[in-house]
């Protein structure tokens, strides 16, 4: 016991060291400031995020998105471009690519963009400079939102950024190039123009990525690299407001979290490095009407600016950004410590740290297994059946809450904690606690009916002890950053566990045991808390356009039951400690039975219409005009109707008493012979949607209709059908293409040339464009087989109007007019025409 108690103690020593050295570092490069050093104004880039937003929804291919954002942006970048100092020169440069791309975000589909819109400047030392980092924003919107905060905002804090460069009389080593780019939302499509088209892209060694999933806040880092850790360190040092997570980062990229950026594509298209930031704050009303530049509050803004400004100062004045091959080998484990400071490390010496601590627990536990000899059979026997105890006390826990949620789902009342998070914690945080403490109290009392009660507290630190240390050996092994969660968990436990282990022994000593026990578990427990609540603060926004098929109310009981297990694992003992628990039990109990009965009453309403903190539930109508062809080019069907999707599980049961003919009796049939069921999917999020209403409404007539032509038919070696044809259209098309039994989509002209399936084996291409694009030009190869009577290939293609006159017929105005104020509604008019060859 002694000698892992040294290792313990010395394991913690070198951690505190590391922590110590790595804050003083911070403090050492925090240079006095040079004369010339200009610095961040929030007020500045607040006149900027207001004009931005002024001009309204920004729609790819809208005029408000293509010219007046635009020139705006030029405006503003020529005034700052006249009063920059001589010790810098700018370029400006507008881009209009057109390309294709595939992307295996959303199940995977193609995108294809024409002449899409790009403002990008290039601020450099007066004598040039070879290499580049890019700073990278998005100033379009999606439809019917002024979109603030995604990402107005972030191209505010560039335009400021910029200016506060150019007017610094400080020399920089590398050029900075800003990119405003105008079609993210469209599924990433002008980054990708830049950065395999642009000639300055090929100087660009690392970029930083301005994104949000939430209204303000702390902009946290959720994405590095790939590898290259030295730019987490730049980060690390150069930040003034740190905020970051490899925990963030590994959850994103698992792919849980239904969205992508910018990111993706520099990484993918361009293998450049770099780092990933996004306001987490209030994502309720992201991508909402109430996205606006008065709910994201200047000190918001300028902690954004400060970090980002001091950052990218840092790499375009590091000599590694040049000889950025050079360290590009490594993860790197990094978190922030309570936003004071960014601890990171190389994962490989994570690897060491981690296996050396498990290594020291499991010592500690085999030297206490072999004392004395002559009972180490009953120790492990004790020790498993504690382990054992533990894991079905976690698993009953959470068999028994997540069916508590399936009740509450099933009866209609899910997500009453949307709005109300407490009753989330009334509701299943007292049940998972309830559970926990009932099945250890059940325990004690029939299974350790007469054991000494430190002696079972001891046996269940223990078997707490061994699940993390083999949780951290584990996850290690997989290659998990995060597995440094584990350590703490292992290391600070296991530290204060030594510290205590004469205290106990002493009679009278049990206060004193405590205070001790509590203060060495005191900084697992606080980073735990602090973690939960950015998980929760990200991911309960989220439950609210999760879509119809995810039980948001199993997603949120399974986190509380998860954090309830990690935070009460070191306290399962002091069950063991206490002489009775039926007050506990019987409390949690009550408070958990009356707030049942409350949600069962209907009495938390989910959304809210509040004017200070809106929580909306989300609906998008679309007014739609369906046409279905036969091999002969016949409409052998058509009709008419209002396409309702409802972004969370809830569906339409909260509108059906505001407007009766939305009910569950108008559900949307599936065309099994038809692409994506026959609807007119703007993204292939088909299997996240499968419950969807449609309202039969007159037709429309789009003063600007698709026109889809074929343009040839040839026959090519090897049974193979080449079909050319020529698109035109408003400025978003979908195209959903299903070659028949037999027939296989061999080749194409988009993307790589190399066709990918959605999920369902449909093929989906997203189309959009900006002002003054040519037609659509493209073509399939099909290989076929001998017979094929009723045709090859089935293509549908659907129109959708976003902006300007054809958006909203008068019969869809009003039906909005008609939706409650606790819903965002969003809603365009759209044709589908399906075709057969």
């Amino acid at each position: 016991l002694g000698e892992a108690r040294g290792a313990a103690a010395v394991l913690l020593f070198l951690l505190t060291l590391r922590a110590l050295v790595q804050l003083s570092h911070r403090q050492l490069l925090r240079q006095p400031p040079v004369p010339g050093t200009r610095h961040f104004s929030a007020l500045r880039a607040r006149a900027y995020l207001d004009n931005i937003t002024a001009i309204g929804p920004r729609t790819v291919g809208s005029p408000e998105n293509e010219v007046l954002a635009v020139n705006y942006l030029l405006e503003q970048i020529k005034a700052i471009e006249r009063e920059s100092t001589d010790a810098h020169k700018i370029f400006i440069d507008i881009q209009r690519p057109t390309g294709s791309f595939s992307i295996d975000f959303l199940g995977g589909f193609t995108s294809y963009y024409a002449n899409i819109t790009n403002v990008v400047v290039k601020l450099e030392p007066k004598n040039g400079a070879e290499h580049a980092v890019l700073s990278n924003c998005h100033f379009d919107s999606v439809p019917n939102t002024p979109g603030a905060s995604d990402d107005a905002v972030s191209c505010a804090v560039m335009l400021e950024i910029l200016n506060t460069f150019s007017k610094s009389s400080e020399p920089l080593q590398h050029a900075v190039i800003f990119l405003f780019n105008g079609a993210e939302e469209n599924i990433l499509q002008a980054s990708h123009g830049f950065i395999t088209q642009h000639e300055w892209a090929k100087s660009i060694r690392a970029f930083i990525n301005l994104e949000a999933a939430g209204v303000g806040g702390k902009e946290l880092v959720f994405q590095t690299g790939p590898e290259n850790p030295w730019l987490v360190q730049a980060y690390v040092v150069a930040a003034k407001h740190p905020f970051a997570s490899v925990v963030a980062q590994e959850i994103f990229q698992s792919g849980i979290i239904p969205a992508d950026t910018d990111f993706r594509i520099y990484r993918d298209f361009g293998s450049v490095p770099g780092i990933d930031l996004a306001f987490i704050e209030n994502g309720y009303i992201y991508h909402t009407k109430y996205d606006t530049s008065d709910r994201i509050l200047t000190d918001s803004i300028q902690r954004a600016g400060d970090n980002i400004l001091a950052v990218l100062k840092y790499l375009a004045t590091s000599d590694k950004l040049a000889k950025s091959f050079e360290y590009r080998h490594g993860n790197v484990v990094f978190f922030d410590v309570f936003g004071l400071f960014v601890l990171a490390y190389p994962a490989r010496v994570g690897t060491i740290m981690n296996y050396i601590t498990a290594a020291i627990a499991f010592l500690y536990l085999s030297k206490k297994l072999l004392q004395p000899k002559t009972r180490v059979v009953p120790n492990l026997k004790e020790l498993f059946t504690a382990f054992g105890l533990t894991l079905l006390s976690w698993v009953s826990t959470l068999v028994s809450v997540l069916m508590v949620a399936v009740f509450v789902s099933v009866i209609g009342q899910s997500l009453s904690w949307y709005t109300h998070f407490y009753v989330s914690v009334c509701l299943y945080g007292t049940a998972a606690v309830a559970k926990l403490i009932l099945v250890h109290t059940l325990a004690k009392k029939f299974f350790y009916k007469n054991m000494n009660e430190q002696y079972i507290g001891d046996i269940f630190f223990d078997s707490s002890l061994m699940f993390w240390s083999l949780a951290l050996a584990v996850l290690t092994q997989m290659g998990l950053c995060s597995a440094f969660i584990c350590t703490l968990w292992v290391a600070f436990p296991l530290l204060a566990k030594l510290m205590t282990h004469k205290e106990f022994s002493h009679k009278g000593a049990t206060m004193k045991f405590v205070m001790l026990y509590l203060l060495g578990m005191f900084v697992p427990y606080l980073y735990m808390m602090y973690l939960s609540w950015t998980v929760f603060e990200m991911f309960t926004p989220i439950m609210g356009r999760s879509g119809s098929e995810i039980l948001p109310d199993v997603v949120l009981a399974g986190f509380i039951v998860v954090i309830t297990m990690i935070l009460s694992s070191y306290f399962i003992n002091f069950i063991y400690f206490v002489k009775s628990t039926e007050t506990t039990i019987v409390t949690l109990t009550t408070v958990f039975v009356v707030t049942l009965l409350l949600v069962c009453s209907g009495i938390f309403f989910p959304y809210s219409s509040d004017v200070a903190n809106p929580k909306p539930k989300r609906v998008f109508l679309q007014h739609t005009n369906r046409r279905f062809h036969d091999l002969d080019g016949n409409v052998v069907k058509s009709d008419s109707g209002v396409w309702i999707n409802g972004f969370d599980y809830n569906g339409i049961s909260h509108i059906t008493p505001h407007v009766p003919e939305i009910n569950e009796t108008i559900r949307t049939p599936c065309e099994e012979q038809a692409p994506f069921c026959g609807l007119p999917w703007i993204l292939p999020v088909h299997f996240m949607f499968r419950k969807n209403w449609y309202l039969p409404a007159p037709e429309i007539f789009p003063r600007s209709p698709i026109h889809f032509k074929v343009l040839s038919k040839e026959l090519m070696p090897w049974n193979s059908v080449r079909l050319s044809f020529e698109v035109s259209g408003p400025s978003h098309m979908s195209l959903y293409v299903r070659p028949h039994e037999g027939s296989t989509l061999s080749m194409w002209s988009l993307g790589d040339g190399t066709p990918v399936a959605s999920l369902g084996g449909d093929y989906f291409v997203f189309y959009s464009r900006g002002l003054q694009a040519v037609p659509w030009h493209f073509w399939v190869e099909l290989t076929v087989p001998e017979e094929h009577s009723d045709g090859i290939v089935s293509f549908a293609i659907a129109a959708h109007y976003f902006f300007g006159e054809d958006q909203k017929s008068p019969q869809l105005s009003a039906l909005l007019e008609r939706f409650p104020n606790w819903t965002f509604t969003s809603g365009w008019s759209c044709t589908y025409d399906l075709f057969v060859f």
